[in-house]
């Protein structure tokens, strides 16, 4: 399946608030998952850090 069909599918750009982005990838190889993880990281918001006291 290409990330065409994939987004199509899952109808992603009916998520207008949302940051997305279909990686090509292959879990039988590997190929694709160090950047689909490595956009995944730089993309992901944290939270905010409950300060201690």
């Amino acid at each position: 399946m290409t990330p065409q069909e994939v987004q199509e599918r899952l109808k992603l750009s009916q998520l207008k608030d949302k940051i997305w982005y279909v990686v090509p990838s292959c879990a039988t190889t590997g190929e694709g998952l160090f950047e689909g993880l490595g956009w995944l990281s730089n993309n992901v918001k944290t939270p905010p850090q409950r300060q201690t006291r």
